[in-house]
């Protein structure tokens, strides 16, 4: 599975130069790290609306599609500041022997 992420990662990286006419990804990049961050926000916020729905409705659908539009707002923002899917995968198996409990009380939470 993690190839999809790396795949999809040097996409990202190569659209950062393209034409902001022609490509998403570049037309994001071209209005800024703001701009990336409110698709974030609000993939975040479509993904836990479609959460709630699923859980009433049992149709999963919608939360799988909205999941990988954050995921993918997710990539680009982590692109932008020169990260990728490595950078947090490594950071979740670095996390894997820790419980959830030590790993947020060594964060001080």
């Amino acid at each position: 599975m993690s190839e999809v992420l790396a795949q999809l990662a040097q996409v990202l990286d190569a659209r950062k130069q393209a034409d902001p006419d022609t490509s998403y990804v570049a037309s994001l990049h071209a209005k800024g790290l703001n701009k990336i961050l409110e698709k974030v926000g609000e993939e975040c916020t479509e993904t836990l609306l479609a959460a709630k729905d699923a859980e009433h409705s049992g149709d999963t659908s919608s939360l799988v599609y909205e999941t990988a539009d954050l995921w993918f707002h997710c990539l680009v923002m982590l692109s932008r500041l020169g990260l990728g899917p490595d950078d947090i995968l490594n950071e979740l198996a670095r996390r894997f022997d820790l419980s959830g409990l030590e790993e947020k009380a060594s964060r001080g939470e």
